[in-house]
Parts: structure tokens; sequence; C-alpha cells
């Protein structure tokens, strides 16, 4: 008589029959999907925070941002900056990259994991106070990058949408700490409310920027990183970028964030009213075979 692990193989048998005859608790798909929430960050963040595929992605694209600023600094005609935000005799000034600083070069997904714990979303409060505790790391591979850039004589200026003056003293503090290159009077910094460019989007502190350098490279998570404008429905925003299509990976360099962004928002415009974020957000899946 076969035996499995103490157990006579008849019982076995009468025990696994009785299993499959048992009534099974059947899930219907809109509870299914209330059980587990589509879209609450949880994915994203544990693919950021744990994944061998993130953190390669991430070294990748510094990598390639590094052999991209070899080349630039051996073409004066090399420049990074969308229509409109460069000067005429650019080519003489000395030479700069510009990058954004959250999920860019430095790593917020410690606050989005808190805020996935305590089973809330994104509020200013909150954000305060992580800016404040000055914990946020650096990306993998991003302090090397940034001090590859500044051994070039190539200066690295942060362009973020931190607040201006308020998270002006904590931002600046934390990129110090980690090692990124921060002039002694942290010129290199320049948040939104920036009174030096104190526009709302980025473009208005790309051209300060560009008063006084030629930008050969830019790096980001969000495509408001390279272009104003953005804050727009799904197709004025693949139009706008149309133009600059062969500049991914050679002048502008898009770093992954699937936790948050204007893509979101851009989705969110195409809601009709009265429909829930949640609803809108899961009827734009495209599921067609």
């Amino acid at each position: 008589m076969r035996v499995i692990r103490g157990f006579p193989l008849w019982v076995v048998t009468v025990l696994l029959g009785a299993c499959a005859s048992a009534p099974q608790p059947v899930v219907s798909p809109s509870a299914a999907t209330e059980a587990v929430p589509a879209h609450d960050n949880l994915n994203a963040t544990l693919w950021m925070q744990s994944s061998a595929e993130y953190e390669a992605s991430v070294r990748g694209i510094y990598a390639a941002a590094e052999r991209s600023l070899d080349a630039a600094l051996a073409d004066y005609a090399w420049n990074a900056l969308p229509q409109g935000e460069f000067q005429a005799g650019f080519e003489s000034k000395p030479p700069a990259i510009i990058v954004d600083a959250d999920e860019t070069m430095i790593d917020n997904s410690a606050y989005q994991a808190r805020s996935i714990r305590e089973n809330r979303g994104y509020t200013a409060d909150s954000w305060q106070a992580w800016v404040n505790a000055r914990a946020a790391r650096a990306m993998p591979g991003a302090v090397d990058f940034a001090n590859y850039v500044n051994e070039h004589g190539v200066t690295i200026f942060f362009i973020t949408n931190r607040d201006a003056p308020a998270e002006y003293e904590a931002t600046v503090a934390n990129l110090r700490a980690l090692g990124f290159p921060i002039a002694a009077d942290a010129s290199n910094v320049i948040l939104r409310g920036d009174a030096r460019a104190p526009g709302k989007e980025k473009g208005e502190r790309r051209r300060w920027v560009a008063r006084d350098y030629r930008v050969l490279l830019m790096l980001g998570d969000n495509l408001a990183d390279f272009l104003d404008g953005v804050s727009a429905d799904v197709a004025t925003r693949q139009a706008l970028m149309a133009p600059y299509r062969n500049w991914w990976g050679q002048r502008w360099f898009m770093l992954p964030n699937p936790a948050y962004g204007s893509w979101e928002n851009a989705i969110l415009r195409s809601c009709e009213a009265g429909t829930s974020p949640r609803a809108c957000l899961r009827a734009a899946l495209k599921d067609q075979y």
C-alpha cells in the first residue's frame, strides 16, 4: 500500500475527492476588483523599492546619459533645450545639464510607502513633513552620475517643483548630505517660486539657465521636466512631444516613475462629469486583442 507523508493512498484519495466536490466560493469580477484596488500604488512602489529591474533601468539611463554627455561636449552645436528656450550664441557658453530632483536624482518611495501603509493619498502636510525630514535617498547610480558630470567641468542644475522658500533649505541640505555637487551658495538648486525665475512651469527656469550656459542634457521623470504646456489631455501631450521624439536617449532622458505624475491627470481630463477618478482610469485601459 502506498503511503503519502504517513497517510495511506486511499485516505488521500478520499480527502482530495471531498475537496474537489465541495462548493467553492464564487467571486464576481466586480467584487474582485473592489477587493484589490487597481490603483493604490502598491505594485508601483514595491517595484521601485525592491526590483532589480528598476535599478537596472535607472543605472542604464545614467550610463547612456554619460555617453551622450561625452558626445555633446565635443559638438558645440549640441543643445538640449526645446525650441524657443535657447538663445543665439549658445555655442560659446560653458556647458551645463538640467535635472529634476524627485524620482530623477532622489528617491521618495519611502513617502509613497508610508502613504500606502496609512491608507491615505498625498497631502500637503504629509509631504512637507517628509521634505523637512531630509530623508530622501539617492537614486541608484545618481551620485556617481552627478559627479561624473561635475568632473567633466559641466555644471548640474537641479530644477525641481518643490516649493520655494518653504522647502528650499531642507531640499538643499538633503542633496548635499547625499553627496551631490551643490554650489557653496546653492545657486544650482532652483525650486518653483525661485525669485530668479518665479514662473510655475519649468521653462522660465530653463531659460534662466540658458542665459549663461549651453544646456547639453536634461533628465526627468515627467514630461513637464522637458516641455511646458503638458498639463493637458493625452492627445495634446503626444503632439507636444512629437517634434522631439528622436531626442529621447540622446539629449533627453526619462526616468521610470509609475507611482505618480502628470500622465495620470492627462487621463482624468477625459472623465465625464460625476465619474469617479478610479472609474475613469479603469475605463481608459485598452484591452482589445
